[in-house]
């Protein structure tokens, strides 16, 4: 039997709360990003993010030792996979918006990886499929 080192990571939110004087919205949160002075933060321990996994290895008895495997996706972290996936879903979604359109194979070839990414989506959010049943041989 394997022994693994697993770590895992939440994020806590840090917040702090300023007045500052700018001509337009966009200025003033340009003026807050720009500011790195940090000694009145309050941490919103109520909100902390979901557990997620940053690392494992095998036959170790510490992290980065061992061998390192990868983290099984559903342990990923859920905004780095909405955004993994949002990168790929922009890539297949662009492929019949080019301006000379699909042929039928090509549609054929693109279909199944779209099904694929939206099927994923649906994982992550956490909800029952929403797309409708396999393509059939009449689908264009």
């Amino acid at each position: 039997m394997s022994r693994f080192v697993i770590e895992t990571t939440y994020h806590l939110p840090v917040y702090r709360q300023r007045v500052y004087q700018a001509a337009s919205v966009e200025d003033a949160c340009q003026l807050a990003i720009a500011d790195e002075g940090w000694e009145d933060e309050d941490e919103d321990v109520d909100t902390s993010g979901e557990t997620f996994v940053t690392g494992i290895w095998e036959n170790a008895d510490r992290a980065y030792q061992g061998t390192a495997r990868m983290i099984p996706d559903a342990f990923r972290e859920t905004i780095q996979r909405k955004a993994d996936l949002f990168d790929r879903l922009v890539v297949l979604l662009c492929e019949p918006a080019q301006p000379l359109g699909l042929s039928e194979v090509a549609f054929r070839r693109w279909l199944p990886s779209v099904l694929a990414a939206l099927a994923e989506a649906d994982a992550i959010q956490g909800r029952s499929s929403m797309l409708p049943g396999e393509p059939t041989e009449d689908m264009p």
